[in-house]
């Protein structure tokens, strides 16, 4: 919920609210790469289940399709440095190196997970790619939402789709297509 806001979630979906996103600053070099980093992650959470919602994209825990509309529950995006995401993505993945966003599903009612960013790696391919890191941000935390949501980018066909809803994302937070001009 926006600070000072009464309402939880307010995605651009008609009629339709958005889970809880609670957004967290564990690495304050956050706030000076990104102003307002808080409220652009958690739009670009919004807006992917918006996305998901809208176009009946949610997918059960098996890959099964899940009802139409956004799920109830919340969900925290961590923002944090490159040497807590290492750490994580040795424990739950057994990949003793950074990367620059891990999902991890929720196991509660209520609870639809958990999306973390270190900074470095995001700040990094940013730059690789001559993209604001504030853009790159924003598409992954839509991207590690997608996730959430039952997506994977394993299979092609299954890749492609998720990119499709990527760009679409991006446009209705009036960002830049991430894949235009990737090959």
């Amino acid at each position: 919920m926006e600070p000072g806001s009464s309402r939880p979630g307010h995605g651009d979906v008609v009629g339709q609210s958005t889970p809880e996103v609670v957004v967290l600053i564990d690495a304050p070099a956050w706030r000076a790469a990104v102003p307002r980093a808080e409220s652009l992650a958690r739009r670009a959470a919004e807006a992917a289940w918006a996305e998901m919602a809208g176009d009946g994209f949610l997918r059960g825990p098996h890959g099964d399709a899940a009802p139409v509309g956004a799920p109830a529950g919340g969900m925290t995006v961590l923002l944090t440095d490159d040497r807590a995401v290492k750490r994580l993505n040795a424990d739950h993945r057994g990949k003793n190196k950074p990367t620059n966003v891990l999902s991890f599903p929720g196991e509660g009612f209520g609870h639809l997970g958990d999306v973390a960013l270190g900074l470095g790696v995001v700040r990094r391919e940013a730059r690789d790619a001559g993209r604001k890191v504030a853009t790159h941000l924003a598409h992954l935390v839509a991207h590690g939402t997608l996730h959430l949501g039952g997506h994977d980018h394993i299979a092609a066909g299954e890749a492609r789709r998720m990119e499709r809803a990527e760009a679409r994302i991006m446009r209705r937070l009036g960002l830049p297509n991430p894949w235009r001009g990737v090959s």
